[in-house]
């Protein structure tokens, strides 16, 4: 089964790819660091985005999606990049950006959820939400490193990411079942999804 639905298979392509990324960006931040704990902890996030990517490639699969050679490229490039910096950026920012990147990424699962929907496809919700909640996990991890730190309310303001702004409107501590999950990320780049979804009906 093919899917009518090109965002949707754009979306699946770049984050198979993205994953690749950051999974390598965690690998240099892990070796960047001196405490085994906090190595240990960079460590199981770097797992998780290995076991998200292989989880993305099971539903390309399943609907004959290519792997976009273009964003293998790219994200791999990037990973690198990333990871290397770690050595050389400093303490702070590995985890903020980690945390921004992160805070993207939750909603990213969730809008290939009202995808999947619009083609009236509900079996993969399950670990479209393990996913995204995967996501926001990482996010609450990386914030709480640097809460304290004197550098993020100036990088908050900048970068739009911190204790009081987030890319996503999911709460771990009253998290809503999977059935009902699709109420997250509405406002999350919300003309293109209605766009996109528009273009399928």
């Amino acid at each position: 089964m093919k899917l009518n639905h090109p965002a949707l298979v754009e979306l699946l392509q770049r984050a198979y790819s993205a994953e690749k990324a950051a999974a390598f960006a965690y690998i240099g931040h892990a070796a960047s660091l001196k405490k085994p704990a906090d190595k240990a902890a960079i460590k199981q996030i770097e797992d998780n985005e290995w076991g998200h990517r292989m989880n993305v490639l099971v539903l390309m699969n399943q609907y004959d999606i290519p792997v976009s050679r273009w964003y293998e490229l790219k994200f791999h490039v990037i990973g690198r990049v990333i990871s290397a910096s770690c050595h050389v950026i400093g303490w702070f920012m590995p985890y903020f950006f980690a945390g921004k990147l992160e805070s993207g990424n939750v909603c990213e699962y969730f809008v290939m959820m009202k995808y999947f929907h619009a083609l009236g496809i509900r079996e993969h919700d399950e670990i479209l939400y393990e996913m995204g909640i995967k996501e926001k996990e990482h996010e609450v991890y990386f914030l709480e490193q640097i809460k304290d730190s004197k550098w993020l309310p100036y990088f908050e303001k900048v970068f739009s990411w911190g204790k009081d702004a987030k890319a996503n409107d999911v709460d771990l501590a009253d998290k809503l079942p999977v059935e009902n999950s699709s109420e997250y990320c509405k406002t999350y780049k919300a003309h293109e999804v209605e766009a996109a979804n528009r273009k399928v009906k």
